[in-house]
């Protein structure tokens, strides 16, 4: 039976930082990368591609961090205001 793969629409998808990273909030994951049980996502960032890095995929579901899809500002702080009441 084949194991079912872990973060199957990683590779594409696209993500918006609650707090910048290297000044940019919008990234996409352009690869992945499996390590052991671990997987792995290389984040760009949207306006420029020079800015990327790799990360454990899991941090990913961590809504405080980052936030499926790309985010305006608004809807970041918005986020922000129901995170705090």
């Amino acid at each position: 039976m084949n194991k079912k793969q872990k973060f199957p629409y990683l590779l594409g998808s696209k993500w918006t930082a609650t707090q910048k990273v290297d000044g940019w909030r919008h990234f996409q994951v352009v690869n992945r990368k499996n390590q052991g049980k671990w997987v792995y996502a290389e984040m760009v960032a949207a306006c420029d591609p020079h800015v990327r890095f790799w990360m454990n995929a899991k941090l990913l579901q961590d809504g405080s961090q980052w936030q499926a899809g790309w985010q305006s500002l608004q809807e970041i702080a918005a986020l922000d205001t129901e995170a705090t009441s």
